[in-house]
């Protein structure tokens, strides 16, 4: 009978060595996809080794899952990564009216850092934000594998057709490399 050999660990023999995303320097970071937007990166100041990743969209169960988000983040005593991801611009096709101009990246910031404001006190978190566009599932995945995150938090759908359809949490949970909590 064949045993099962245990998974590579990074760093063994045979596997690619990864960058440990807390000993870069402080820099401005390029995009490096088509739907990333260049962020400002504060792995140097305050070391984003293995944050708790939050998704939030404006919904009221991401409002509950970054409070949550950050709750794990102070006990766990890790950095909190807040992302904000926005599809793409797109034009309506009867019309050809644009739909979804993406915001200004400083305002969104602005915009987010108000909402965890309201849901927390964030003294004495590390926060970093990070906005996106692009498919939100994949791009939350993505944050969450390039940091090494220790979890990633979401609100759950509020529209029924997503349990017929799929969902970005039921996504998430096949492919995302490390725990997903999913917050009604």
């Amino acid at each position: 009978m064949d045993q099962a050999e245990p998974s590579p660990h990074p760093g063994q023999p045979g596997e690619p060595q990864r960058q440990d995303p807390g000993k870069e320097p402080l820099r401005e970071q390029r995009a490096s996809s088509p739907g990333e937007e260049p962020l400002r990166d504060r792995r140097a100041s305050g070391g984003l080794d293995h944050p708790v990743v939050a998704g939030y969209d404006g919904s009221p169960s991401s409002r509950n899952a970054l409070a949550y988000a950050a709750g794990v983040s102070r006990r766990l005593a890790r950095p909190l990564v807040v992302v904000h991801v926005t599809p793409g611009v797109y034009c309506e096709p009867l019309t050809g009216q644009v739909i979804g101009l993406p915001r200004a990246r400083a305002e969104t910031e602005r915009w987010l850092l108000a909402e965890l404001d309201q849901v927390c006190d964030r003294s004495g978190l590390d926060v970093c934000v990070i906005t996106r566009r692009g498919n939100p599932a994949r791009e939350l995945a993505a944050v969450a594998d390039q940091f090494s995150a220790d979890a990633l938090v979401i609100g759950a759908p509020g529209n029924k057709w997503h349990q017929l359809a799929g969902s970005v949490p039921g996504w998430l949970a096949r492919h995302a490399q490390c725990p997903v909590i999913v917050v009604p």
